[in-house]
């Protein structure tokens, strides 16, 4: 890889099969990139993005809740604060 065409891939991410990200891009935490998609430029997080070039269609969830998403980071965590937490995630009323 060329030196300046870093590609970035957020936390909790789904890309699609034959996805393809083109140097210089970030894609969000949470977002999901549907198959055979061109990724060209950045993704928010938890974006829904397809197509050639990929274009973002909708979120996943309101800002509020994606704001919240963020802030906890649950990715970070340690197995044994996941553990603690499993019943709360199974329980997420907008999954």
């Amino acid at each position: 890889m060329e030196k300046g065409k870093k590609v970035e891939i957020g936390n909790d991410v789904w890309l699609g099969h034959n996805v393809v990200v083109m140097g210089n891009v970030t894609i969000g935490d949470g977002a999901v990139i549907g198959s055979s998609a061109v990724v060209t430029k950045d993704i928010p997080p938890f974006a829904i993005a397809v197509g050639n070039p990929a274009r973002v269609i909708k979120y996943r969830f309101d800002e509020k809740t994606i704001e919240a998403l963020k802030n906890i980071a649950w990715w970070d965590w340690d197995y044994e604060q996941i553990k603690l937490a499993i019943d709360d995630f199974k329980d997420i009323k907008f999954l």
